[in-house]
């Protein structure tokens, strides 16, 4: 087995608070020897569950940045049994570009899994988790938001497992988390996914859809923070009490719950976020760029449901997912 080469600059289970970084050799014109830094913080306080908590994994998606700063300033090793593994910026060179793939190999992060120790930056990033910090995981958490592109309901997300008492595990952990929406996710493109990856390892995994827009907001930056200390409460690492309130519980069961574009124009949303649409109803329109006069192209809702998310920019292009329709469940 090749070694990655990537090495922590402080010990991944010496008791105390540590912050540091985890250093990846990467020689480039600016820098011939130098290394991507990505910042990590790890909390430990003698015997008890492992939690990796990240963020950006996506680097347009914030929440979980903030959220996971806040908890590496603020949380004292003392009040916790076990180990927190925080990596506030999982894809760091997409993070400080403030795009969606890294901008040195265009690599999605959550797309390269299980990653390559001689392949490229993303990848030896992937294959360091996967092999060095996932396997010491009882929980993984990985806050996501819409990015640029997307804007959801703010929802945790767990999925459906061919282990169910896994699946069991995770779906009490995104309760757990009390986003104002809980939802069973199906993933219209999973290869190579973090969350597959990882639950492939059959790690205890929750992961999240905040909100969106490439920014935050306070209500979804509380949410994730929120959201972090329950879960770490839940598991056991942390000593305090969760803060619950309602959340609704959503489906995605199959691929009819995503409406696809294949038009380009302007996309006119006839329902908002949070709406309740009907099967037939119109969601969308898309006019043309290039000509006046001329009918704009109508999309109906498949199902039933709740639109849990949407295309955020105001263009539209064919392959875009443009809505997407949750069963509300009990």
């Amino acid at each position: 087995m090749t070694d990655n080469p990537i090495s922590a600059t402080i010990p991944l289970d010496a008791d105390g608070s540590h912050h540091g970084f985890l250093n990846l050799p990467y020689s480039r014109n600016d820098s011939a020897w130098g290394a991507v830094m990505i910042p990590i913080s790890v909390i430990c306080n003698g015997s008890g569950p492992t939690a990796l908590l990240t963020g950006a994994n996506h680097g347009d998606e914030y929440e979980g940045v903030i959220g996971l700063q806040n908890l590496a300033l603020n949380l004292d090793h003392k009040h916790i049994s076990g180990r927190i593994i925080i990596v506030p910026a999982f894809n760091y060179p997409a993070f400080r570009a403030g795009t969606r793939n890294s901008p040195i190999d265009d690599g999605n992060m959550n797309r390269v899994f299980p990653g390559n120790p001689r392949g490229t930056v993303t990848e030896k990033i992937a294959d360091y988790f996967m092999r060095t910090l996932v396997p010491q995981a009882d929980l993984v958490v990985d806050i996501h938001s819409g990015g640029k592109t997307l804007e959801f309901l703010p929802f945790a997300a767990a999925h459906v497992l061919d282990d169910k008492q896994q699946q069991k595990q995770c779906v009490a952990a995104m309760q757990a988390f009390n986003a104002p929406y809980s939802m069973l996710l199906l993933e219209i493109d999973d290869t190579g996914m973090y969350d597959t990856a990882v639950e492939d390892q059959g790690k205890v995994f929750v992961s999240s859809e905040l909100g969106g827009g490439g920014t935050t907001t306070a209500k979804t930056n509380a949410i994730a923070k929120k959201g972090l200390n329950n879960v770490l409460v839940h598991t056991g690492i942390l000593n305090a009490e969760m803060d619950m309130d309602s959340s609704v519980n959503l489906d995605t069961p199959d691929s009819s719950c995503f409406a696809i574009c294949e038009h380009e124009g302007l996309i006119e949303p006839m329902v908002d976020l949070g709406s309740h649409v009907n099967q037939g109803e119109v969601m969308a329109r898309i006019w043309p760029l290039d000509r006046t006069g001329v009918n704009p192209v109508e999309y109906e809702a498949h199902r039933d449901g709740l639109v849990a998310g949407r295309h955020f920019p105001g263009l539209v292009k064919p392959g875009d997912c443009m809505a997407v329709v949750a069963d509300v469940t009990e």
